[in-house]
């Protein structure tokens, strides 16, 4: 049986823990897209260090329909936060692409404003003496439902052992408002949600890895390959293993 409160109260002293091993007097630094993950891992955040010491980066490309919910978190979590729109560098870096006759295509249209993102919380975090909040859960992670070296990335990542409904949960321990949490999540891109981007439903994700048991035989075999050719976003990247002879 997942025990919310005690998981809750693991992370935020794991949080304490790392932040007092590797940055006293730094903060956490977090986009906020105002869906459950990063509003999940911004109130763990709080809860560890206190409003001060937490940064919320908000990145719109271009107009954001929900922004107002990003807006809703930081207010609910009292913490500081800035607007960066990141489309004129989106822009600029398509069109820098196309002048060479390459022609970015679908798959590099979606990763590209996610890596923007990363560079820019990178960048608040040196002006800001911070550490980049990674704000995965283990359901995305495992079947690579993330951007390698976007939102993949950071300096610590307090719910990647959690699933959805794990993280969902906690988010209701720590009070946050309901509207938050039950958000359909999605990538803000494709005007899909994940789980129209994914051809399952998280519960059925979830289910499959926390038991093993997957009814369809058919979408067990499509979580196991995305899994499978995904993993290099979960790994440390390979090196030749040079060997000093004699």
């Amino acid at each position: 049986m997942f025990n919310a409160q005690k998981v809750k109260d693991g992370i935020i002293q794991w949080i304490r823990d790392y932040f007092e091993a590797n940055g006293k007097d730094c903060c956490a630094v977090i986009g906020i897209s105002g869906g459950k993950d990063s509003t999940i891992a911004a109130a763990l955040c709080v809860e560890a260090l206190g409003p001060d010491r937490v940064y919320g980066v908000l990145m719109p490309q271009g107009v954001q329909s929900d922004i107002h919910d990003s807006i809703k978190v930081v207010d609910f979590l009292k913490i500081k936060y800035c607007e960066i729109n990141i489309k004129s560098s989106v822009d600029t870096l398509v069109e820098a692409i196309k002048g060479t006759g390459l022609v970015p295509n679908k798959q590099a249209m979606i990763n590209i404003p996610a890596r923007v993102r990363m560079t820019t919380l990178y960048a608040v975090s040196a002006i800001m003496n911070g550490r980049v909040t990674n704000t995965c859960n283990l359901s995305e992670d495992w079947v690579g439902y993330s951007t390698k070296f976007g939102d993949s990335a950071g300096d610590f990542s307090p719910m990647a052992r959690l699933t959805v409904a794990e993280v969902k949960a906690v988010g209701r321990e720590l009070g946050i408002p309901i509207d938050l949490i039950d958000k359909v999540p999605a990538d803000g891109l494709s005007g899909l949600t994940d789980e129209d981007n994914l051809g399952f439903s998280y519960d059925v994700l979830d289910k499959y890895l926390r038991t093993g048991i997957c009814d369809n035989t058919d979408l067990k075999a499509k979580i196991d390959k995305l899994h499978k050719i995904n993993l290099h976003k979960l790994q440390l990247m390979p090196c030749y293993e040079y060997k000093i002879q004699g």
